[in-house]
């Protein structure tokens, strides 16, 4: 009967300790976002960052090391001048400095247009409403914009302007805009930035756009001030539109300007006389086209890439030292990538885009070899703020420590002692051996204070700093 008794007080004393923690789970964390839940990703994290450690060294915790699934360690293959890969401007957007954004159709453009417009930390945000395709981005204290896109000035130089329509049109557009006076002030900085993409999940995008219905008939293809005839860009359909035609369709058309879209709208058409086929022949004519597209990239204030979403944010924010308010998402289930493509039709494709497919080789290796010059220029930025805060609390906390210099032990210029010498008087050894333990008591105390990788002992400094 006792036993019987104990585990029922055993029981019920469970039961109510059961209850206790509910109650104080629900006063605790009463929503559904409970911050204990964030336990398990921060110990997950930690885990992955400790495994990383393991595997590849103290770095391998980078949450950008791995963002594609692509190897950790990026082997670069183009060499690039130090110009090339230190890309951060000084952009004065209480100036007259202006961002220009080249929209490449299928590349994510319309995703990174409104990370522009809605996206970033500003002293003057820009005004979206409702209903409204565009939003109103003018500078403090001005009505200026200093954002040409889609989302702010619409498509002011055609749907999709390529290079050679923006640079062209959008010095006279935003000129048309200011006022007499502002007209007579010295040129404007603009900069120029772009997003690529794999070049073949961007070709069976666009594909997947004009089977719904796309046309972008409104683009201009300005060069050159005119406009090319129906015999330099011919329709590849008959009719409104090209809804419904199948992939085999969209890749049998020779003139589809879906193929190597990337390098051609990168590109300085006027060196290939625009549109006009029968200057040159057609290898002479891509490859300056795909040379033109590498040097207007290398030039361009910032471009980014839509496989590596985290990185494109850290590197604009890097650049133009502004800062997005939520961070990137990658996005890999869009309609490209549910497209069941064989790897025979994958190898066409490719074929195809040709110039693009080397465009693009090119422009991820710039990509990631800046991405990895401005992190290692963070880095040590950082290491250079550390020394300097722990010179600063050094030179604070030795006074209050009783360390006020290094003792030194200066040798005197007395003849070495031998057999035959006179023995020191008691006095000087008394001093020469306080002397010692000055300079070993004082060696002992300053290796303390230079010990540069002790966290520890920042944090018993810092709370010195507050006791005091």
């Amino acid at each position: 009967m006792d036993e019987k008794s104990y585990y029922s007080r055993l029981l019920i004393a469970l039961l109510m300790v059961l209850c206790f923690g509910v109650i104080v789970l629900q006063y605790v964390c009463p929503t559904s976002d409970c911050q204990l839940l964030h336990l398990a990703s921060l110990s997950s994290r930690l885990g992955s960052r400790a495994r990383g450690d393991r595997m590849n060294g103290a770095g391998a915790g980078d949450p950008y090391s791995s963002e594609d699934g692509a190897l950790v360690r990026f082997v670069p293959r183009f060499n690039f001048t130090t110009k090339d890969l230190d890309r951060a401007v000084d952009f004065n957007i209480k100036g007259d400095d202006v961002i220009v954004f080249l929209h490449i159709q299928k590349t994510g453009g319309t995703t990174f247009g409104r990370h522009l417009v809605r996206n970033i930390q500003l002293e003057r945000p820009c005004e979206c409403h409702a209903g409204q395709k565009k939003c109103t981005c003018y500078r403090p204290g001005k009505r200026d914009t200093w954002l040409f896109s889609r989302f702010s000035t619409g498509w002011s130089c055609g749907l999709h302007a390529d290079w050679t329509e923006l640079t062209s049109c959008v010095p006279s557009f935003m000129g048309n805009r200011e006022s007499q006076e502002r007209r007579r002030t010295p040129s404007r900085n603009y900069y120029y930035i772009t997003i690529l993409r794999d070049p073949v999940w961007r070709y069976l995008s666009e594909w997947r756009h004009v089977q719904r219905g796309a046309t972008w008939k409104a683009s201009k293809h300005m060069c050159d001030g005119h406009l090319p005839t129906l015999s330099e860009l011919p329709s590849c359909y008959n009719g409104d539109d090209w809804s419904g035609c199948s992939l085999e369709e969209f890749m049998a058309c020779s003139y589809n300007l879906a193929n190597n879209r990337q390098t051609r709208m990168l590109a300085d058409l006027s060196l290939v006389g625009c549109y006009n086929l029968s200057i040159m022949s057609e290898s002479q004519r891509w490859a300056m086209l795909l040379e033109s597209a590498k040097r207007n990239l290398r030039n361009m204030a910032f471009f980014g890439l839509t496989e590596y979403q985290r990185k494109t944010q850290y590197l604009f924010e890097h650049t133009f030292r502004l800062s997005f308010i939520a961070p990137f998402t990658q996005l890999n289930g869009t309609r490209a990538a549910s497209v069941e493509v064989e790897p025979e039709t994958q190898r066409r494709i490719r074929e195809l885009n040709q110039w693009d497919v080397e465009l693009y080789e090119y422009a991820r290796d710039l990509f990631l070899q800046r991405f990895q010059y401005a992190r290692q220029q963070e880095r040590r930025e950082a290491r250079q703020r550390r020394l300097q805060e722990r010179r600063r609390l050094r030179a604070k906390v030795k006074p209050w420590w009783g360390v006020t210099g290094k003792a030194v032990f200066k040798p005197t210029k007395e003849p070495p002692m031998t057999e035959q010498s006179p023995v020191f008087s008691e006095e000087k050894q008394a001093d020469a051996g306080q002397t010692l333990v000055s300079e070993t008591e004082g060696q002992v105390e300053d290796n303390w204070l230079e010990e540069d990788d002790s966290e520890t002992i920042l944090d018993y400094l810092e709370n010195v700093e507050q006791w005091r």
